[in-house]
């Protein structure tokens, strides 16, 4: 092989990796979405959050220095009724009153596998704060990063649930599943 053709095969190999590589750094809120479920008496349970605040700095060539921070209004809640918004606003869920807001903070993003990482972070939620171990799918599309992910949240480790709400009447676990949108820089 010639050095001129050897040239060329390199240069055109690190302009494709150049290609691939992607940068997210807005979020896109009104196109991302916060949801949960739980089982309560044996029903499965559905619900919302419409309000929240993101931040993303993520480059797909360098994980280890992306960084993330999400901003949840607990007012924001929507489990399907007006009763159930009513209770989980109260002392013995949220407590808005007090801890209007659930924030989570990456501290490490680690890949792996192809476009999935862990997310490690620190998740305060009434006061308490937990570190959290997140798994995360990117999904490109079209210039448009999509990051999926599902975090099992224990509500004992942050005192969700007090009073006649403490039994097995809500399950433990709920399930908080995130699409998070944002366009690629």
């Amino acid at each position: 092989m010639s050095l001129r053709l050897l040239l060329v095969a390199v240069i055109s190999f690190c302009a494709t990796a150049a290609a691939q590589a992607a940068e997210y750094t807005r979020v896109n809120t009104s196109a991302s979405q916060i949801s949960f479920t739980y089982n309560q008496m044996g029903s499965r349970m559905y619900g919302t959050f419409s309000k929240f605040e993101a931040t993303l700095d993520f480059n797909t060539d360098n994980p280890a220095n992306a960084r993330t921070t999400l901003h949840i209004d607990l007012g924001s809640i929507d489990a399907g009724s007006e009763d159930a918004n009513t209770e989980l606003v109260k002392p013995a869920w949220f407590d808005t009153g007090k801890f209007p807001v659930a924030v989570f903070e990456s501290s490490r993003f680690t890949p792996v596998g192809e476009n999935r990482y862990r997310i490690a972070g620190q998740l305060t939620l009434k006061g308490i704060t937990r570190e959290v171990d997140v798994p995360v799918e990117l999904k490109p599309d079209n210039a448009v990063g999509i990051f999926d992910g599902e975090l099992i949240l224990k509500r004992d480790e942050f005192g969700l649930g007090a009073g006649e709400w403490a039994d097995s009447v809500v399950s433990k676990d709920i399930a908080i599943k995130f699409r998070v949108v944002a366009p690629q820089q």
